[in-house]
């Protein structure tokens, strides 16, 4: 078994850097709006890791069974030498292919990437141990704007995984998509996971269960505000909402003032002002059908897609050939 590896594109001061311009702009917008990226500190983390397993959170499984059910076709199609997995986390889904490919007899090495260093730590040595014939190569980044810094070596697939797309807007998605083929040879893959549009009854409790755990994971990302920037914000002076975009096909999370309130921002020199029922964004998840996400990886130069889709038609993986 080969060593595991981590290669470091993002120090710790860039990531608070990238934070304070992050908040900096979104605060003072009109509408205010966050990134869904800094819900995820420790706290976050466990709170996402729970609503995963909340019987109205249906995507995280039914991508998993979707996975198990398709992995093998997907390794035949693909015959992967080195599988790159964008915003990877724990991994835990990835075995499935990462089985697959290994069984199929191509897979050289996995190349996961993730913008927490601890989790990407913890990860690559665990499956340098589950998987020994595989070269286990960490990379800590974020995956909008180091792609460039993937390896080269052997017939590529990259992974994006989990919906994560659809927290994109459509001029960020395009932009991406087509920064991945970019960096991919003709002949070399994408394997995209995608929910899908269906019944809104079934869309809205995944992001607003009855438990509240989506909710307290919502207003935690005013605790990371407090806890790396010095805010004021006090949770208890805002509550969770969910609704659906049927315009946009979206599902958005918002933070909604149950109160006027003042919040002071001493990192940025800011004191933001939300009015009684001003709401802030801080996640789109945009739902998809098949025929639209085909047109957008075309556009962004791909081709050839084969679509898995589960029974009920509620997520989807989508494997695209660079062309």
């Amino acid at each position: 078994m080969s060593e595991p590896t981590i290669e470091v594109h993002l120090a710790p001061e860039q990531l608070d850097e990238n934070l304070r311009e992050d908040a900096r702009v979104g605060l003072t917008a009109s509408p205010k709006w966050l990134p869904p990226k800094w819900f995820y500190d420790a706290r976050g983390s466990e709170l996402f890791d729970r609503i995963t397993r909340l019987p109205e959170y249906y995507p995280t499984r039914t991508e998993r069974e979707l996975l198990r059910a398709s992995a093998a076709r997907i390794a035949e199609e693909s015959s992967a030498q080195i599988l790159v997995e964008l915003g990877s986390g724990s991994s835990e889904k990835t075995r499935l292919l990462l089985d697959a490919l290994t069984t199929h007899g191509t897979l050289e090495r996995y190349v996961p990437q993730d913008v927490s260093a601890a989790a990407l730590d913890s990860a690559v040595h665990q499956l340098a141990e589950e998987f020994p014939t595989l070269t286990v190569h960490g990379i800590v980044s974020d995956f909008t704007d180091t792609l460039h810094s993937l390896p080269r070596g052997g017939r590529r697939m990259i992974a994006f995984l989990g919906g994560t797309l659809g927290n994109l807007v459509p001029e960020e998605r395009a932009e991406f998509l087509t920064s991945v083929a970019e960096v991919l040879e003709p002949g070399e893959q994408l394997l995209l996971g995608v929910g899908l549009v269906t019944d809104p009854e079934v869309m809205l409790p995944a992001y607003d269960d009855a438990e509240g755990v989506t909710a307290q994971f919502n207003l935690n990302v005013l605790s990371v505000l407090n806890n790396r920037l010095g805010a004021n914000f006090d949770p208890s002076q805002f509550r969770h909402a969910a609704l659906w975009d049927e315009v946009d096909d979206w599902i958005e999370m918002r933070l909604e003032a149950i109160e006027p309130v003042t919040v002071r921002v001493p990192a940025l020199g800011l004191e933001v002002s939300f009015a009684e029922g001003e709401q802030m964004r801080t996640e789109i998840s945009a739902k998809f059908r098949v025929e639209g996400i085909c047109k957008e990886l075309g556009e962004a130069g791909f081709g050839s897609d084969r679509v898995w889709t589960d029974p009920k038609e509620r997520f989807a993986l989508v494997l695209a050939d660079r062309v």
